[in-house]
């Protein structure tokens, strides 16, 4: 194309230098009408040259890097050790990793803060955040309508109780030692001996002239009963008066003094036992108990599928705040927050028991193919390679470790 209109633009020159082209007037019009086809149609392939070159393409780029140079919108909620908020300032092992991944990918950002789980989840499904960060946690119902990070963060779930030494006055526990299985069990033992004993004093007592019991069976075997069950006390006040009778008194004094004492270690025991765990000790605890947590958590799911009853509130210091005032019985939430509440503000009110319910791991939340995914992965790794992500994990979870 380009060499038919140079041969038509020499054409034209060489008719413009004849002696025709030069002076005939019918002609000079045509010709100035050819003249700027010819120089539109090389401005237009020139252009389109200029367009289709790797240089020109490249000149969207700017638009692009502007764009990324907004900043993003990052959704969070406050939760201790994660996310704290002091005069309207955030800080946490989330907000300084975050501001750590947003300098490694070189975007500036922007904390929009949501007072609950479901609202966090929201904003995000429906863009108005680029992104969440707290301590979210990767399930696989979430991750069919949000992408996630890599894992920032390992926990699970765990049991929060008051504290048995905060609780006024032990006679609660005394009468649950005395319907205890354990106590019916010793008693139990108890009146089978006290019956066999007392049958063995009326065999032996009933023909002696002086003995304690009378010889006939009623009321001989009542008077046996109580002989046998006051010598098991330690508390008897006659003795038999038979040589076979006051073998047996000896031989049943003897147990009387064993049973008494395995009976005190016992109650001891289990009184300290309660003093120190309390009832609640495990999962299998807290079947007809009211356990607090928050609504929409993982841990609001994971007590649903034991049908425990739950109380749920919006933020987890409502749930501490039950837990304190008697509302609950329990907490049941995420370890490292509980953990981190028991070494500070709780510390002496309450206490962890059991083990880790269900190990769970922690993500940055984003919408559906989103496009900062993979460089906020690439920065996470970095972190972790170069010693900036265990930095921050000494610096807000090894006090509460210790």
């Amino acid at each position: 194309m380009i060499n038919a209109i140079a041969s038509r633009f020499r054409q034209f020159i060489a008719g413009k230098n004849s002696s025709i082209g030069r002076y005939d007037p019918k002609n000079k019009s045509k010709r100035s009408l050819a003249l700027y086809t010819c120089i539109g149609l090389v401005g237009g392939i020139l252009a389109l040259l200029l367009m289709a070159s790797p240089g020109v393409a490249q000149k969207p780029e700017p638009q692009q890097s502007s764009q990324l140079q907004q900043p993003l919108l990052v959704a969070t909620r406050v939760i201790p050790p994660f996310v704290l908020s002091n005069k309207d300032e955030l800080s946490g092992f989330s907000i300084d990793l975050w501001r750590s991944i947003a300098n490694k990918i070189g975007v500036e950002s922007k904390f929009i803060e949501y007072s609950s789980v479901p609202q966090l989840l929201s904003a995000i499904k429906e863009r108005k955040a680029n992104l969440g960060i707290s301590a979210i946690s990767i399930t696989a119902e979430r991750e069919q309508n949000f992408d996630f990070s890599l894992p920032i963060f390992s926990g699970g779930l765990q049991i929060m109780v008051r504290n048995p030494e905060s609780n006024n006055g032990a006679f609660p526990n005394i009468l649950q030692l005395f319907f205890s299985a354990s106590l019916l069990q010793v008693i139990g033992v108890a009146l089978v001996l006290i019956v066999v004993a007392a049958h063995i004093i009326w065999l032996s007592e009933r023909h002696h002239k002086d003995g304690m019991i009378p010889k006939s069976y009623f009321p001989g075997i009542f008077k046996a009963c109580w002989w046998a069950a006051a010598t098991l006390a330690t508390q008897a006040d006659e003795m038999p008066k038979g040589v076979m009778g006051r073998l047996v008194g000896i031989v049943w004094m003897f147990i009387g003094v064993l049973f008494a004492a395995y009976f005190t270690a016992s109650a001891t025991t289990s009184l300290t036992v309660q003093q120190l765990q309390g009832d609640i000790r495990s999962i299998d605890d807290l079947p007809g108990k009211v356990v607090a947590t928050t609504a929409g958590s993982t841990a609001a799911t994971y007590l649903r599928e034991h049908k425990i009853s739950i109380l749920e509130v919006t933020k987890i210091e409502q749930a501490y705040n039950a837990l304190q005032t008697k509302k609950a019985d329990a907490v049941v939430f995420d370890a490292p927050v509980l953990l981190f509440y028991a070494a500070n503000e709780g510390k002496g009110k309450i206490q962890i028991v059991g083990s880790i319910l269900r190990e769970e791991s922690y993500g940055i939340i984003l919408p559906n193919n989103s496009p900062y995914r993979k460089p906020i992965n690439q920065a996470l790794l970095s972190l972790k390679e170069n010693g900036t992500y265990q930095s921050l994990y000494d610096k807000w979870f090894d006090a509460e470790k210790s």
